[in-house]
C-alpha cells in the first residue's frame, strides 16, 4: 500500500485485504485467464495473431478501447526489442505493462492522507449517482477513520432523498461520526455550510460530505456542486481537498460513461470503484484509471467495513492475471 496510507494496519489485516481481493476479483480473474489460455492455444511464441487475440480479450474483460491500445502497443515494442517472446512469458508480461501503465496515474492511497490541513478538516466531496454504493462507501470510511482515531463529520447533502438522508445517519450512528442533516429539499450548499461550521467549531478531523446524484441535467449538476465547493471553501479555505467520485464496477462500460459525465461536471480528484465482487468487470478498473487520468483512492470487494480497501495497482494486477 502506499506510504502515506490513511488506514494503520498490522500484518494480519494487510493479509486479510490480500485475501479478500483474491476472493473479491475471483470472478473477474476466471474470465480473463480462460480468455488468455484461448488466446494462446497451440502457440509457442506472440505473434500478430496472439497481440490481435490479446487485444480482444482486454476490449471484452472492459479495459476499454483506449487503454487496450496503449497496452498492445507497449507488447508490441518488447516483442520488436527482444525478438522472441514465449506465450508462456505473457501473462508476466501483461502484469508488468499493465502494472506501470496505472503507477504513471498514482494510487489514491498514496496520495495525501486524510488529516487536517493548516488546523483544519480535511474536507472530501463525495460524488456519483444514485445506486453505485455512494452512501455506503462514505460510511466504510468514515467507521474505519473513527476506528484509528480521527474524530469524522459527514454532510448530507444529497438533500432530494430521505433515504439518503436515513442511510447516511445510520452510518453515522454506526461508524460514531457527527451527521449534520437538514429536512428533504433544503439546499445542499446549506447543509455542506453548516456541516463545516459545526466540524471546525468541534475540532473534526475530517468532513465527508455526500451529495445527489443527478445525471438528467448536466448543466444543474455542475451549477449545484460548483455552488457546494464554493460554499465550502469560505469556511475552510481550499475546500474540498478531494472529490471522490464513487462508480459502480459492475456496470463495466457504464461506469466509464459515468466517469466522463462527472468529470465534465466538476474537478475529480480520485475515485472509488464499488461492487467489483460477484462480477467479471473488474478489467474496468484499469480503463478508467488510465483514461480520466485521475488515481483511484478505494476499491471495493465485498459487503464488510473491511472490503473497503485502499487500491494498491501492483496487487491489484498481480491478483487479477496471476495463473
Amino acid at each position: 500500500m502506499g506510504l502515506l496510507s490513511i488506514f494503520k494496519k498490522s500484518e494480519k489485516q494487510k493479509e486479510e485485504e490480500v485475501r479478500d481481493l483474491e476472493t473479491g476479483l475471483a470472478k473477474s480473474k476466471e474470465s480473463i485467464l480462460g480468455k488468455l489460455s484461448r488466446a494462446i492455444a497451440g502457440k509457442s511464441k506472440v505473434d500478430e495473431e496472439v497481440l490481435d487475440s490479446l487485444e480482444e480479450l482486454l476490449i471484452t474483460s472492459d479495459v476499454g478501447v483506449d487503454t487496450t491500445v496503449k497496452i498492445i502497443e507497449r507488447i508490441e515494442e518488447r516483442v520488436a526489442r527482444d525478438k522472441y517472446m514465449s506465450t508462456d512469458e505473457l501473462d508476466a508480461i501483461l502484469r508488468s505493462e499493465i502494472a506501470a501503465l496505472l503507477s504513471e496515474r498514482g494510487d489514491g492511497s498514496a496520495t495525501e492522507s486524510y488529516c487536517k490541513v493548516g488546523g483544519m478538516p480535511y474536507v472530501v466531496m463525495v460524488v456519483g449517482v444514485n445506486g453505485v454504493g455512494k452512501t455506503t462507501t462514505i460510511g466504510k470510511i468514515a467507521a474505519r477513520l473513527t476506528a484509528s482515531g480521527k474524530k469524522v463529520f459527514l454532510g448530507a447533502a444529497d438533500t432530494f432523498r430521505a433515504a439518503a438522508i436515513d442511510q447516511l445517519c445510520i452510518w453515522g450512528e454506526r461508524a460514531g461520526a457527527t451527521v449534520v442533516k437538514q429536512s428533504m429539499g433544503s439546499d445542499p450548499a446549506s447543509v455542506a455550510f453548516d456541516t463545516l461550521k459545526s466540524a471546525v467549531a468541534q475540532g473534526a478531523d475530517v468532513v465527508i460530505i455526500d451529495t445527489a446524484g443527478r445525471l438528467h441535467n448536466k448543466i444543474n449538476l455542475m451549477n449545484e456542486l460548483t455552488k457546494i465547493r464554493n460554499v465550502m471553501s469560505k469556511v475552510v479555505p481550499d475546500a474540498p481537498h478531494e472529490v471522490l467520485l464513487v462508480l459502480d464496477g459492475s456496470t463495466g462500460q457504464n461506469a466509464i460513461e459515468q466517469a466522463r459525465q462527472f468529470t465534465e461536471a466538476t474537478k475529480v480528484t480520485a475515485l472509488a470503484v464499488t461492487k467489483l465482487d460477484g462480477t467479471a468487470k473488474g478489467g474496468v478498473v484499469i480503463g478508467i484509471s488510465d483514461r480520466f487520468s485521475v488515481p483511484v483512492r478505494f476499491i471495493g470487494v465485498g459487503e464488510g467495513v473491511d472490503h473497503l480497501q485502499e487500491f494498491d495497482s501492483k496487487l491489484f494486477v498481480e491478483t487479477l492475471f496471476r495463473k
